[in-house]
């Protein structure tokens, strides 16, 4: 349960300095034409399919109406369903792994089955088979899911381990997380889309957090481009059917930590709640005569620990070595044990325990009976940590602070945490965008639902739909909770369109728009019925890459298998309407701005000149793997065009001056060897010609005007970053540096370069804006900052050449003042501040882009003390070149990122407004919004 939201997914990459992460619709090809027109309201349920097809794949995503003999154990008979019809489902059954048998009632049995690709399990590819009847009675009722058919990935890595790992660890940007963080490998996968990538799965775990860090990221790097595919933060950070698995601690503890052949012996005792109150709890008595806060009366045992103040760093993953349970001499535990928050941990653990047993059939969080630990009292590192989660193997509870008490002492909040791990067991919902919302939609409806049938509180209560309201020391519950599930919040009018920066692309804050549907519906049907309804979608329906949309069909579907009636059905269908859950709703979301690129799913940005736009873009219509480069016009609509060429690298970093574009390719070339090249190519087609090679240099920023290209090379010896130029189609040579001297970031405009160049002169650190003279082979400008010895320096980025003046970004290395835009003269004679440090403007991204006419840049005002809303995610500005007052480049609600100058006050930019990332432009600014 993340109380308070943050900053946590982002993906990075080697060499050029990837960017972003894969979008969050990994199965889709680039989607180049129109979306379908919205749908008109209906309260009435879905039409109940024969067939409902897959998107991207062949392979339907949901077959219902069978009656089909079904013989063999439940794998057996699911494995023989699919190979018989082979042509209804596209499925190779050898490339099925069965993951799980979920019973949801006596009579039902759904087979999970894991999709593999020559061996290696494909993310987010799973196909259920649902059976209803046992022994010679038992059919197949109906079956889908995710199959990704068309992959054709290698399977075999051809990256070093070592250098994956490096680049898993490297995908932490702050040095102090990077420091002592540990990497847990869990082998290949192919990410889907198109052809599929080969991608080794990493979960990276921090010793210490920095700001923006999580504790744990999961990190898939390209096994044959060496770059970071997607990486996003792990509420479970183990696949399904793992958590505990060779945790002999945590097996130990459950049995009370005895020694072997010294088992210890049920017991019951009391122990004093957070509230001061005896209570009595269920123990385990140590062959020494002790007790210690296990409870052995559930299957798999219940144990619980007590942090003593310790970082929750300190227990992600395994619990540290020499760990026990709380204990004490007697049955009758100590003050501490409530005041740690140990006793209610345990108690609620139980609680929520038994519902999923007695309400739903469920055997543990796992469904095979597996332990049950947590972990009370937890800081971060020294200071408070009013927050809770599930680290994917256990729960860890915060010790609270000034305003709220230890998290284990809200039953909901207990009850939510649980509830992933079940998820975690079952659909293994992707912790990012809609799924992730979904997640935790799930995670706030069971653990409310644990809270108000443990508690008898009616649904009536407005109290009901909170979530943490207990939590408070002080103020009303309204006040303390978290989130309530009677918001009403709608996808058309509320979503907010957060990029993977910020909570995972909303994981967080876009729960409640289908919690508050799940909400609703159990307000409409009987409760009892709801919880059945919403578990079977989740352990029968329910896939890991599933939407919005995926969610509304999954809950019908378990609702047309629970018998529903129509009635019912039209309630469940109202609901999901009424919180604006249908296909289609991103196309009802408005914009002011013109769509180039539905649904881009890119590592890094756009660029722009001269009217057109090149960028690249995963999985490939033709179904070709990698990344390819595409281009199209910024004036007139059309379809975009491919310059790279038909291969399975990674194609991006791109720049273009309208004319022609020049690239940066990564991944194994037509010999199979691994390398990086710098490509070039006109927009209007021809031959691609090939600038620079290497397998063991890394090109950086590359840029074109005219017939110049250039681009930065990391040097092979000294690891200084070197400008390597090529005039008129010539081979690039390298420009000169002094020694000692480095140099960052490169522009290029009419026959100048800039740079931020940097070298130490004695004790002092001196960085320096630099304008170089291609015609005259010489620097032109140089503006030096000098830092004297033991002093952080200024944080210089972004130079861009535009409106005849070299610009760029100034930032104080502690950020207690903002950022600054500067200007300086191409023959060194001055400089001016376009955008001074005290703007209420100032840049949150250290980027800008210019045209000879105006500047844009990203400003968001941060985490208003109300909580996120789309007016304060991140947006672009504009403001003229001679600096002035910024403007709202477009009044679209969710994030703007990634901008692109063109001519005039022309912008194309990334935009997260529609629930994806659409490539978009507008001709002018928007002004005031």
């Amino acid at each position: 349960m993340q109380h308070r939201s943050r900053p946590t997914a982002k993906a990075l990459g080697a060499g050029a300095a990837l960017s972003l992460a894969l979008a969050l619709t990994l199965t889709a090809p680039p989607a180049l034409a129109a979306p379908p027109g919205p749908p008109g309201p209906s309260a009435e349920p879905d039409p109940v399919p024969g067939l409902v097809a897959g998107e991207g794949t062949a392979a339907p995503q949901l077959v219902t109406g069978l009656s089909e003999a079904a013989t063999g154990s439940p794998g057996e008979a699911a494995r023989a369903h699919l190979a018989t019809h082979p042509d209804r489902y596209r499925i190779d059954p050898g490339q099925l792994t069965e993951l799980a048998v979920e019973r949801t009632a006596e009579d039902r049995q759904t087979v999970r089955f894991q999709q593999n690709h020559g061996g290696v399990p494909v993310l987010g590819g799973q196909y259920l088979v649902r059976l209803v009847g046992e022994g010679a009675g038992r059919r197949v009722e109906s079956a889908g899911g995710k199959y990704f058919t068309g992959l054709t990935a290698p399977t075999v890595p051809a990256v070093p381990a070592d250098t994956l790992r490096r680049l898993a660890l490297d995908s932490l940007t702050d040095p102090r997380s990077r420091a002592g963080a540990t990497t847990e490998d869990h082998g290949l996968v192919v990410l889907p889309g198109g052809a599929g990538r080969l991608a080794q799965h990493f979960t990276v775990r921090t010793a210490g957090q920095a700001a923006g860090e999580p504790l744990a990221r999961e990190v898939y790097v390209d096994a044959t481009r060496g770059v970071v595919a997607l990486t996003h933060d792990a509420p479970g950070p183990y696949q399904a059917g793992d958590a505990g698995a060779g945790d002999s601690g945590a097996a130990r503890a459950a049995a009370g930590a005895a020694p072997a052949g010294s088992p210890a012996e049920p017991a019951t005792g009391t122990a004093p709640d957070l509230l001061g109150r005896t209570v009595p709890v269920n123990v385990a008595r140590q062959p020494d005569g002790s007790y210690q806060l296990v409870d052995l009366s559930r299957s798999g045992g219940i144990a619980t620990y007590d942090a003593a103040g310790r970082s929750y760093t300190e227990f992600g993953g395994r619990l540290p070595d020499g760990t026990l349970p709380v204990g004490s001499p007697g049955p009758d535990f100590p003050a501490a044990t409530g005041t740690s928050g140990a006793t209610d941990a345990h108690l609620n653990a139980a609680t929520v325990h038994d519902f999923y047993r007695d309400r739903l059939g469920r055997d543990g969080l796992d469904g095979k009976g597996g332990p049950i630990i947590s972990v009370v009292n937890t800081s971060n590192a020294g200071r408070p940590f009013p927050n809770a989660f599930w680290d994917g193997r256990k729960m860890i509870y915060g010790n609270g602070d000034a305003k709220l008490r230890q998290f284990s002492a809200a039953l909901d909040v207990a009850g939510h945490e649980m509830t992933h791990a079940v998820v975690q067991h079952t659909a293994g919902l992707l912790n990012a965008g809609q799924s992730g919302a979904m997640n935790e939609a799930l995670a706030d409806y069971f653990g409310n639902a644990v809270e108000v049938t443990a508690r008898g509180i009616p649904m009536s209560d407005p109290k009901a739909a909170l979530m943490g309201e207990s939590l408070c020391r002080t103020g009303t519950p309204e006040e303390c909770a978290n989130r309530g599930l009677d918001d009403h919040r709608t996808t058309v009018d509320d979503y907010l369109g957060a990029g993977l920066d910020l909570d995972n692309g909303g994981a967080h804050l876009n729960a409640t728009i289908f919690g508050g549907a799940l909400w609703d519906i159990r307000r409409t049907l009987d409760p009892l019925t709801a919880d059945r309804l919403v578990y079977r979608a989740l352990a029968e329906y329910l896939t890991p890459l599933d939407d919005f949309v995926d969610g509304r069909g999954a809950v019908l579907a378990a609702g047309r298998s629970l018998n529903l009636s129509h009635s019912q059905l039209r309630s469940v269908a109202a609901a999901f309407d009424a919180h604006g859950i249908r296909a289609g709703w991103q196309s009802r979301i408005p914009t002011d701005s013109r769509p180039l690129l539905r649904d881009a799913t890119t590592p890094v940005g756009p660029a722009a000149g001269g009217g057109h736009w090149v960028m690249g873009n995963s999985g490939d219509p033709n179904g070709q793997g990698g990344t390819a480069l595409y281009t199209g016009s910024l004036t007139a609509p059309g379809t975009p065009t491919r310059l790279s060429p038909q291969d399975d690298r990674i194609h991006g970093w791109a720049a273009t001056d309208g004319r022609s574009a020049v690239w940066v390719a990564i991944g194994l070339d037509s010999t199979g060897t691994g390398a990086t090249e710098v490509l070039t190519r006109s927009l209007s087609g021809g031959p691609v010609t090939s600038l620079f090679k290497s397998s063991d240099q890394s090109p950086g920023t590359v840029q074109i005007s005219g017939g110049d290209i250039a681009f930065t090379v990391t040097g092979r010896d000294n690891g200084r970053n070197l400008v390597r130029l090529s005039r008129d189609g010539a081979p690039p040579t390298d420009l000169p540096l002094p020694e000692g001297h480095n140099l960052s970031s490169l522009t290029l405009r009419n026959g100048m370069l800039g740079w931020i160049e940097s070298w130490t002169t004695g004790e002092t650190t001196v960085q320096a804006p630099t304008v170089f003279s291609i015609a005259a082979g010489r620097v032109t400008a140089q503006y030096e900052v000098s830092t004297p010895s033991g002093t952080d320096p200024p944080y210089l980025a972004s130079p861009v050449l535009a409106g005849g003046r070299l610009l760029w970004l100034a930032a104080p290395a502690d950020r207690t003042r903002g950022v600054t835009i500067r200007s300086g003269a191409l023959d060194g004679s001055g400089v001016t501040d376009l955008l001074p440090s005290n703007s209420p403007y100032t840049p949150t991204s250290m980027k800008i882009t210019a045209s000879d006419q105006a500047v844009t840049f990203q400003y968001g005002a941060g985490r208003p003390s109300s909580g996120w809303s789309n007016a304060a995610l991140p947006k672009l500005y504009q403001l003229p070149i001679t600096g002035g007052t910024p403007v709202r480049v477009s009044c679209n609600r969710g994030t703007q990122f990634d901008p692109a100058a063109d001519e005039g006050t022309r912008v194309v930019w990334q935009d997260a407004t529609p629930g994806r990332h659409d490539l978009v432009v507008r001709d002018r600014p928007a002004g005031s919004c």
